[in-house]
């Protein structure tokens, strides 16, 4: 059973979306799929209590404070949304049980030291070999002094980044009716669904 996580210790930068929509993804392959939340805000929880019943079903993972519990039987994909600040027994817990770790970040300067803080203690972490971990680029206006900035520093990682993800509304007004953009017709959302399919490619990998 795969678990995908999707961390970043710098709030933001679209972890919710990023694990909606996986989740999402997951959902129109017709697997049963749960979505955790362990963010105080609980973004993805309440995404989840938007969600139509018309649309394929997304389970919610019961998380709370003190643990994180493994997921119920019959549950074949697992998303988990994590909190800014991700650090402790929490990130210990996280990574014992991540087969994906999905780090989203945003091309700004603040974004890139955090995430390259958080990318070395990926990479000190002992769980980290069974692991695997790739960057998406959120929010990314290619034509930007910050795009190009984004572009030199994923560069020099050495590590995959499954694509850069535009600034659009078409999230926001699919995420206010607890939607993906795997929920709606693909001519709606095409330039995106194009954007999202290497990670898809990874994730199915």
């Amino acid at each position: 059973m795969p678990v995908v996580v999707v961390a970043n210790p710098k709030g933001g930068v679209g972890k919710s979306t990023l694990a909606t929509n996986i989740a999402g993804y997951y959902a129109s392959q017709g697997h049963a799929v749960m979505l955790g939340d362990v963010d105080r805000q609980q973004s993805s929880r309440l995404w989840l209590g938007l969600r139509p019943t018309a649309a394929r079903p997304i389970g919610s993972w019961e998380t709370d404070a003190d643990a994180i519990a493994k997921p119920p039987k019959g549950t074949t994909h697992v998303v988990l949304d994590t909190p800014a600040g991700l650090h402790g027994w929490r990130f210990n817990d996280v990574m014992k049980m991540a087969d994906h770790i999905v780090v989203p970040l945003q091309p700004s300067v603040f974004d890139i030291f955090a995430t390259r803080a958080f990318l070395d203690q990926l990479a000190q972490n002992k769980h980290s070999e069974k692991t695997r971990i790739a960057l998406v680029g959120m929010r990314v206006d290619a034509r930007t002094i910050a795009a190009d900035q984004l572009h030199t520093f994923v560069d020099q990682l050495g590590m995959p980044v499954l694509g850069y993800l535009r600034d659009t509304q078409n999230y926001i007004h699919l995420a206010a009716r607890g939607l993906t953009l795997f929920d709606v017709a693909p001519g709606r959302v095409a330039k995106d669904l194009e954007q999202w399919q290497a990670l898809c490619d990874w994730l199915d990998a």
